[in-house]
């Protein structure tokens, strides 16, 4: 929401909202540009007059805003209403949905654009380190050079969008994804992945695949969809009849990609941490197109990137030439393997994986970078689904890259005892390596007792995680001071 009130603002419109706090970083942003920030939700937030009033989805009905703005029958819509009808009229939308990796694949979409000369507009859930924010409207025009395509696809900037499934709105609750699609006629989407996630909107796998495929089936004839062939889920939601658009595969050396031959592919070469570099080679149809490198660890990242470059340059026409530039010079996303120092010659990561399937990616990728030292995951169950014991089995062999594991408490209060996350069993079950803490303090005093130069500490959490990131910074770096 902080992201779309700066969109409005750049827009030239005057722009307040509401909400409980404005908490660093986004609160001061809002404030230096100009955004009236309104602490607390009153009915006097909401005047007769307003042109538009944008309700987020965490929002309940009965809240005295939103409630005001009934009363008064102002115009209402939600954030993903609002974005479409707004920024994305007459635009090229690339989409970026799925389960995994839709923030740093999305950033690096936008990144390719930006660094092609196409000026394109996008809207991120996170903060990409290449760009001041997470969104910008960018040019609604460009120039076409000859050696690009004449079509009327290229002839507006297009608009990057992280296409998220989460409901939209109290009086809207389907995806938010589904408002993305449809304002142009090439629209380009990539799917990602599809496991089962967000259990409090989807309380079955089959209601959460649902919303993919009607996501694909979306998309219009005569736009693109950039598949990643080694989830099964994505090929078949690719393959099913109602998918009308192009669909073009991508996946690494050696993925099972079923009854789908991948038409881009990445072949890893070993990462280079003195370097701090990940190269890959890759191929289009077959023919070989270049060694590539990124600055960000990991497969899941080489594969990130190789749906970026086949949405970018099958979907807007991007060569890959200029792809491979961008993507040497792409920094990555803040809460995405964030190095946020090394006091005590210990590397103190953020990083946003609350998945198994993220959570075992990401340690592995920090492996990848980190080969000496010990590995330490420190890990807070704090979303909807993480909180619940969905996944009970897989968190057990989600932390298999670690050295060893500190478990917070969950996150959250709410979820019905039958329905949680069994901590104290996690523990148990990865065995004499993992610790079930009691609180933020108790894993701080671990850290500081055991945590040696050299070692790697990995900070998994989608929330605030008590502020341990200050606090074991400050830590260490008194422990560094007192040797």
């Amino acid at each position: 929401m902080g992201q779309l009130a700066m969109l409005f603002r750049q827009a030239g419109h005057e722009v307040s909202g509401s909400d409980v706090l404005f908490d660093p970083p986004m609160g001061p942003a809002l404030r230096a540009a100009s955004i009236r920030c309104d602490e607390g939700y009153r009915e006097d937030h909401i005047v007769p007059g307003l042109d538009l009033v944008v309700i987020g989805n965490a929002i309940r009905r009965d809240n005295p805003e939103a409630l005001r703005a009934e009363a008064l029958n102002l115009p209402r819509t939600s954030m993903s209403g609002a974005l479409r009808d707004y920024f994305l009229s007459g635009r090229t939308a690339l989409v970026v949905a799925g389960t995994h990796g839709k923030t740093t694949t999305a950033s690096m979409c936008a990144w390719i654009l930006q660094s092609s000369g196409f000026e394109p507009g996008f809207f991120i859930g996170g903060l990409p380190k290449n760009f001041e924010s997470g969104a910008a409207i960018g040019s609604t025009k460009r120039k076409i050079t000859l050696q690009e395509s004449n079509s009327s696809a290229f002839g507006r900037a297009p608009f990057v969008v992280e296409g998220d499934e989460y409901d939209a709105v109290y009086w809207q609750k389907r995806a938010k994804f589904f408002d993305y699609l449809g304002a142009g006629p090439n629209d380009v989407a990539i799917i990602t992945s599809v496991e089962h996630d967000h259990v409090d909107i989807y309380p079955s796998r089959s209601e959460y695949e649902a919303a993919f495929e009607r996501f694909a089936e979306q998309v219009s004839p005569k736009g693109l969809i950039a598949v990643d062939a080694r989830d099964p889920v994505a090929r078949r939601i690719s393959l099913a009849q109602g998918v009308r658009a192009r669909v073009a595969y991508y996946g690494l050396e050696g993925d099972d990609t079923g009854e789908v031959t991948p038409t881009w592919l990445g072949v890893l070469a070993p990462a280079e941490p003195l370097r701090n570099c990940q190269p890959f080679d890759l191929y289009a149809g077959g023919s070989y197109c270049g060694r590539f490198e990124l600055r960000v660890p990991g497969a899941h990242n080489v594969r990130n990137a190789v749906g970026a470059i086949a949405a970018c340059a099958e979907g807007l026409g991007v060569g890959v030439s200029a792809a491979k530039t961008a993507l040497a010079s792409f920094e990555g996303v803040r809460r995405r393997q964030d190095l946020l120092g090394q006091p005590d010659g210990v590397n103190v990561y953020d990083d946003f994986a609350h998945h198994p399937t993220a959570v075992a990616e990401t340690l592995h990728a920090l492996r990848t970078r980190h080969p000496a030292g010990e590995l330490w995951a420190v890990f807070e169950p704090r979303s909807a689904t993480a909180c619940r014991a969905l996944h009970q089995e897989a968190y057990a062999r989600a932390f298999d890259g670690a050295d060893h594991v500190l478990l917070a408490p969950l996150g959250r209060a709410n979820i019905p005892a039958e329905e949680r996350l069994d901590v104290d069993k996690l523990a148990n079950d990865i065995g004499a390596r993992a610790l079930a803490a009691r609180g933020v303090d108790e894993i701080l005093h671990a850290l500081q007792q055991r945590a040696r130069p050299g070692d790697t500490v990995a900070l998994l959490s989608n929330g605030a995680f008590g502020g341990i990131h200050a606090r074991l910074l400050r830590q260490l770096a008194d422990r560094e001071n007192k040797a």
